[in-house]
């Protein structure tokens, strides 16, 4: 458990800042890729050497420490971070035959590049740590901050997740058939019986500690697996829910994962059914594409919606009228394997 003080997000949406959750902006080639702020707390210098993950999940973390300075230590979750620079490097050993390389593309290269940077920019000496397991990267960065938490509750951490379309993971991507081969737009996302899903990338950070005062929700709990049956993941929600919802009270809100991927879908169908009728279900990745962390989004949107009680019409896939939001469920599941159940809960 832990509790979440502030969060940001830089997504293909309008989340930064001025956040407009209700305008959706289109694919583009089945792209979805992140709205890029000025970077204004980025010394140009310093900017313009730094790879596109690191920038973004630089930008995105900013704000919370400028908020926020004391901060005891960054906790990273990523797939992709770094892909881009580090095929350039490997480009370049060949193309320059192990001779005079460039020295920003290797020292970007690697997923803690942006943890590095972190660390660097603030004169941080604290925990500093980049989770990297595929679809479960910012799952696993969760329980590291957990478990930190519970050991120091007093404690301040940096728990952010970021990743990047880069031309490399793409096209190994659409060759592995995880993109639509027809052109599809927000308002058909859902609706093409088809396999495939469209591309996206996003950076999100949050301000998490033990302490309940000032919180805006509470990462209540989490629980990952890893499995192609639908059977064994019915029974782990089932003792999910039973483990960690209080007696007495339901899920309000589902934020589901579906992608549009009819190969996928028996997942998510398997959810919604074991969950009560009288349930609202949304949807987000006609929003952020599919991606690794994109569970991370699904966390961003949660502590909006918790915070505001307000959910875009777009993203419903079923309403059901209720006076309050308080529990919510993220599922979400990477390429069929990857499985994670999240429950964010509503702070008085």
């Amino acid at each position: 458990m832990l509790y979440i003080h502030q969060s940001t997000c830089i997504s293909p949406q309008q989340t930064f800042l001025d956040v407009n959750i209700d305008v959706l902006h289109e694919p583009v080639e089945n792209k979805l890729k992140v709205i890029e702020p000025t970077y204004e707390d980025i010394p140009p210098g310093i900017l313009r050497r730094m790879a596109k993950a690191v920038r973004i999940g630089v930008g995105a973390a900013l704000p919370i420490i400028k908020n926020f300075s004391h901060i005891d230590g960054f906790i990273i979750g990523t797939s992709n971070a770094g892909m881009e620079d580090c095929i350039k490097f490997l480009n370049q050993i060949i193309q320059y035959e192990e001779g005079v390389l460039t020295p920003s593309n290797f020292v970007q290269s690697t997923p803690n590049a942006l943890a590095g940077q972190l660390g660097l920019l603030t004169k941080n000496k604290g925990y500093n740590i980049t989770h990297v397991h595929r679809g479960l990267a910012f799952e696993n960065a969760i329980v590291d901050a957990m478990m930190m938490l519970h050991d120091h509750p007093e404690n301040n951490y940096l728990l952010s997740a970021v990743d990047e379309t880069s031309a490399y993971n793409y096209n190994i991507d659409r060759l592995s058939g995880w993109y639509k081969k027809e052109v599809v737009t927000c308002e058909q996302f859902y609706q093409t019986n088809s396999t495939g899903s469209i591309s996206g990338e996003s950076a999100i950070a949050f301000l998490v500690s033990g302490e309940k005062v000032n919180a805006t929700a509470r990462l209540a709990a989490i629980h990952t697996l890893h499995t192609e049956e639908e059977m064994l993941i019915e029974k782990q929600l089932q003792y999910f829910l039973e483990k960690n919802l209080p007696a007495g009270e339901k899920i309000d809100l589902l934020i589901s994962g579906e992608n549009g991927d009819n190969r996928l879908l028996k997942y998510y169908t398997t959810v919604e059914n074991i969950l009560d009728d009288n349930i609202t279900i949304a949807r987000f990745k006609h929003m952020a594409g599919e991606y690794a962390t994109a569970s991370a989004f699904a966390v961003w949107l949660s502590c909006q919606i918790l915070q505001t009680q307000y959910i875009p019409l777009h993203m419903l896939k079923k309403s059901i009228p209720q006076s309050n939001t308080k529990n919510i469920l993220v599922y979400n599941n990477y390429k069929g394997s990857q499985h994670s159940f999240i429950l964010i809960t509503k702070e008085n």
